[in-house]
């Protein structure tokens, strides 16, 4: 899949001018899905997440962080992945709309490599899909970001804003298509 550009949502807070690319693939003959975000622009005024120790975490959604959403099949389950650069990480299962959100079980914890520069944060998400071996082909996918400043502030980043308020959960912004053709 080629890179998509990420498109901030109306009512984000004002941000100096960034942008964000994102792309989602599959990796041939694997099971490892790599979603891969390049946030460009003067990164002084965005605040990046300090680098810990990679393991799950909560709430990594209040702060700069990238995110996936997949749909599997046509029904209403759902998946989300958050990858901060701090490389912490949350994994979750939705029974429908913003509905029975628990905890979503990993084989192995995603492999995030986070390289940074003046001008360009480069995050990279690589996870089995063994978590997802048996969800049905195409796989829907949302791309997503938050990106705070240093005041506090937020924009919300995705592929498409299908609502009047950012709601990254909403399957219409699900627009990237996975076949799994090339496992």
């Amino acid at each position: 899949m080629t890179e998509r550009s990420l498109v901030p949502h109306g009512s984000s807070a004002e941000q100096p001018a960034l942008a964000i690319v994102a792309r989602a693939e599959l990796e041939e003959r694997s099971s490892t899905v790599r979603f891969s975000y390049r946030l460009t622009g003067d990164l002084s005024q965005v605040a990046i997440p300090h680098r810990q120790r990679s393991q799950r975490a909560e709430r990594l959604w209040e702060h700069t962080c990238f995110e996936a959403f997949i749909a599997p099949g046509p029904g209403p389950r759902y998946f989300e992945l958050n990858f901060s650069p701090s490389t912490l990480w949350a994994a979750y299962v939705l029974d429908d709309y913003r509905k029975g959100m628990r905890p979503l079980t990993l084989a192995a914890a995603p492999a995030i490599a986070v390289a940074r520069t003046p001008n360009e944060l480069h995050v990279t998400a690589a996870i089995e899909v063994g978590a997802f071996a048996q969800a049905p082909w195409p796989w829907r996918i949302g791309l997503t970001a938050v990106v705070e400043d240093r005041a506090g502030g937020r924009a919300y980043f995705a592929l498409v804003h299908p609502r009047e308020n950012p709601d990254f959960h909403d399957a219409a912004g699900f627009a990237v298509l996975l076949d799994g053709s090339a496992r």
